[in-house]
């Protein structure tokens, strides 16, 4: 094959069209509306809330301004409004206008919960729409294959709380239990989504990117925040610099997975022809059908 059609045609290719300015719009908006989700439940019961909000919003605003710089003609980005009833990426914009005029009322309105409550289910209608965004794309099976939609649910969650604790490095065990079932659920919803690309025959290159980054999202965004938090239960001396740490591993770790699956995972499906066109019956073209998965 020679330079000039390589990674063109039928075969697998990594996609250009979103870079990590996009993905930037995920880790923000994932991390800050996950941040706003446990915030405004930490709220009900009395937690101090307004500066998670504050940092929340501050990420979604800059997940929103990073894929802001990647339209080419980034003035085009007022037509993102005119298609709530097909595109996900338009109720995802029309969501963040309450969410941050919602945000300045805390100002006033701070400390009433009621307000954070507000913000905390708009956020999640935001999530929603992101896990969505992905699921849409049916040309790349990293992105369209159905598991990766609670993964980016969880991760958000996850990454938000991994946030929220560094607010309340002395907050209660229970605090610390939930943090650690989302970890777990985190973990669960990441391994159903490897395996299912596998499963599924999506492209070896996706496949093997995922792969490449299992050994670093289990240790490091899994098995060491927890480790620190069972430290913490022995050694409360040491809450106000574990539990951060711990936060912020985790918070990581989801960066990092999101970076992957919109940049280097993101293989495109390709053709694969399931019958030789010979005279008569056909036989299966396993070879064909090879190359699609490898990405040849």
């Amino acid at each position: 094959m020679t330079s000039a059609f390589k990674g063109k045609g039928a075969l697998p290719r990594l996609q250009t069209s979103w870079d990590l300015r996009a993905a930037c719009n995920f880790i923000g908006g994932g991390t800050g509306t996950g941040l706003l989700i446990t915030t405004a439940l930490l709220a009900l019961f009395g937690y101090p809330y307004f500066g998670a909000i504050i940092l929340g919003l501050a990420c979604v605003g800059f997940g929103l301004f990073m894929v802001w710089l990647e339209i080419g003609r980034p003035w085009r980005s007022m037509n993102l409004f005119f298609h709530p009833e097909t595109s996900w990426m338009t109720r995802e914009g029309i969501l963040a206008i309450p969410m941050f005029l919602l945000g300045a009322l805390t100002i006033f309105y701070y400390p009433q919960s009621s307000v954070a409550a507000v913000i905390g289910i708009i956020a999640a209608g935001y999530l929603y729409c992101q896990a969505r965004m992905l699921r849409g794309a049916k040309g790349i099976p990293s992105w369209a294959h159905p598991s990766l939609t609670p993964y980016i649910l969880a991760t958000g969650l996850t990454e938000g709380m991994g946030l929220a604790i560094c607010f309340q490095a002395l907050a209660s065990e229970a605090l610390l239990a939930v943090f650690a079932v989302l970890l777990i659920l985190r973990l669960i919803t990441w391994s159903r989504y490897s395996k299912g690309l596998q499963q599924s025959g999506a492209p070896q290159a996706s496949c093997a990117a995922i792969n490449n980054i299992r050994s670093l999202f289990l240790v490091g965004g899994h098995l060491l925040p927890i480790i620190l938090l069972v430290i913490v239960t022995f050694a409360s001396e040491l809450r106000v610099v574990l539990v951060p740490a711990a936060g912020l591993l985790a918070a990581m770790a989801g960066w990092l997975s999101k970076a992957v699956i919109i940049t280097r995972a993101a293989q495109t499906r390709g053709f694969a022809i399931p019958r030789t066109p010979i005279r008569g019956q056909g036989s299966a073209n396993e070879a064909s059908s090879q190359a699609s998965k490898q990405g040849w």
